[in-house]
């Protein structure tokens, strides 16, 4: 699994605009070998992002090294619910460079993603780079700053 010796634990949701797209990843990622929670939605029918947000960001906060991936119309409105709670540090990412630099330089636990502004085909090979990009833990300046933003 992306050269990882231990699965990593990641906590999948999305709202309605994002149902179809969430079921391809929660696929994919089970198939790279991850340990995958699907928290919902589980139909198409409209519902309102920031639940599903804070259960993903409270399951994140609640696991130590755990991860999340939100999926909404544009990724926005997730990312700024699951950047409420506690420790989560949520990103929005549409491409992979943004995906890669979220983790490097943000230590980001939470990939958020929108339906309506990038094909589910895309969202794959970011989720792919998210989750084989290290945190440059070992750069002071990096941690440091990610300290502040938990602390916040």
């Amino acid at each position: 699994m992306l050269g990882d010796k231990a699965k990593k634990l990641v906590f999948i949701g999305s709202d309605h605009a994002g149902f179809k797209e969430k079921d391809v990843l929660h696929k994919h990622l089970l198939e790279r070998g991850f340990d995958v929670t699907d928290l919902g939605t589980f139909t198409e029918e409209s519902c309102d992002y920031p639940d599903i947000a804070r259960e993903v960001g409270e399951k994140v906060r609640e696991h130590k090294g755990a991860f999340g991936v939100l999926i909404c119309g544009s990724g926005i409105g997730m990312c700024m619910a699951a950047n409420k709670i506690q420790t989560v540090r949520a990103a929005v990412a549409n491409d992979e460079s943004t995906a890669a630099l979220s983790r490097v330089h943000n230590d980001a636990n939470v990939l958020c993603m929108g339906s309506r502004v990038i094909k589910v085909e895309l969202m794959v090979k970011i989720a792919d780079k998210f989750f084989a990009t290290d945190f440059e833990k070992d750069e002071e300046r990096r941690v440091r700053r990610v300290n502040k933003l938990d602390e916040m």
